[in-house]
C-alpha cells in the first residue's frame, strides 16, 4: 500500500515513526532512541527530511514533546477542558500543509497546574475510537504518569505524577541504586509495596527499603519489585483517595503496554479498583489519524 501520511509519536527519549496508508492502515512502523533529550540541539528538520527520504515526500503529523519549548517548534497548549475539534483548531503547522504539530493540553487552579504532550492524542483518539467510553477514568502509565477524566469525549482534568523517572533516578544513584537492579514483575514483594504505599509516608517508606535490604529482612532480587509497588502504590492510592475517588467504583482504563500496564493492573487491583488494559499504540493511532483526517 502507498504511505499517504507519517504520524510521529515524537517524545523526551523515544520516538515512533507510522507510516499510514490514506485510509489510516498502517504500512510501515519504526521505533527508535532519537527523542528530543537525545538529539542535544540537532536539527529537527534534517530528522524529518531522512523520515521522508525512508517512507515518502509525504504530509507528517507529530505529536509529544517535540512541541515543547525544547523540542522542534513551541506548539502551545489547549485549556482543559478539551476535545479534538480544539486540538484541531490549534494545530501548529511548521510547513503550512506539510508538517504539523498536535498542541498540548494544560489545566490551571488556585492551587494546582498541570500540562502534557503527547497522552492527549492517546486519550482522546481511545475515546474516539471506542476503545474506551466517553466518559471514563483513564490511567497512562510512564515516565510521568497521567490520570485523566473523560466526559463525553472531552478531558476535563488530569493529574500527572512522576512515578517513573521517580524510579529510574532512584535505580542510578543514592542509597537505594544498590538493589535496585533486579527485574520488577508482580508478585508477592510488588503487592508488599503497593500495599506499605496506603496512606502515605513515601519518603519513610523509601529508606526503610533500604534498611530492610541492609539488614537481610528483604532480598536482593526482590527489592526492586518493592521499590516500584511502593511508587506505583503510592501513585495509584493518591488519584484514588482524592481527585480519582470515583474511580474506585467506575473502574479504571489502563493505557500501556502489557509489561508497565500489567503492573498497574496489579496495583489497582490490591486497592480494590478494578481496571482494565487498553493498547496504547491503537489509542495513539486512532487520535492521530482522527486529528489528521479533520485537517483536511
Amino acid at each position: 500500500m502507498e504511505v499517504a501520511t507519517l504520524a510521529v509519536d515524537w517524545g523526551s527519549t523515544n520516538r515512533r515513526v507510522f507510516a499510514l496508508a490514506a485510509d489510516g492502515t498502517v504500512v510501515d512502523s519504526a521505533r527508535d532512541d532519537r527523542g528530543i533529550l537525545t538529539m542535544a540541539g540537532g536539527d529537527f528538520a534534517a530528522e524529518a527530511a531522512a523520515m521522508r527520504a525512508k517512507w515518502g515526500d509525504v504530509p507528517m503529523l507529530c505529536a509529544g514533546m517535540v512541541g515543547s519549548n525544547r523540542g522542534w517548534s513551541d506548539a502551545g497548549y489547549v485549556a482543559a477542558p478539551a476535545n479534538l475539534a480544539g486540538i484541531v483548531a490549534a494545530v501548529h503547522w511548521v510547513e503550512p500543509g506539510r508538517t504539523a504539530i498536535v498542541p498540548g493540553i494544560s489545566r490551571e487552579s488556585k492551587d494546582r497546574a498541570d500540562i502534557m504532550r503527547g497522552e492527549e492524542v492517546q486519550l482522546l483518539g481511545a475515546a474516539a475510537a471506542g476503545l474506551v467510553s466517553a466518559d471514563a477514568w483513564l490511567c497512562q502509565p510512564g515516565t510521568h504518569s497521567k490520570w485523566a477524566q473523560l466526559q463525553n469525549g472531552s478531558l476535563i482534568d488530569f493529574t500527572t505524577a512522576m512515578t517513573g523517572e521517580l524510579f529510574a533516578q532512584l535505580s542510578r544513584s543514592g542509597l537505594l541504586a544498590d538493589g535496585l537492579d533486579g527485574a520488577v514483575h508482580d508478585g508477592a514483594a510488588f503487592r508488599e509495596g503497593v500495599n506499605a504505599a496506603r496512606g502515605g509516608d513515601l519518603l519513610a517508606r523509601l529508606f526503610g527499603a533500604r534498611a530492610a535490604l541492609i539488614l537481610g529482612k528483604r532480598g536482593r532480587s526482590i527489592q526492586a519489585s518493592y521499590v516500584s509497588g511502593l511508587l506505583i502504590g503510592s501513585d495509584c492510592d493518591s488519584r484514588l483517595s482524592r481527585d480519582f475517588a470515583g474511580a474506585r467504583a467506575d473502574g479504571v482504563d489502563v493505557l500501556a503496554s502489557p509489561e508497565l500496564g500489567g503492573l498497574y493492573l496489579a496495583a489497582l487491583d490490591e486497592l480494590g479498583c478494578k481496571a482494565r488494559l487498553v493498547d496504547s499504540h491503537a489509542a495513539f493511532l486512532a487520535g492521530i489519524t482522527q486529528i489528521w483526517s479533520m485537517l483536511q
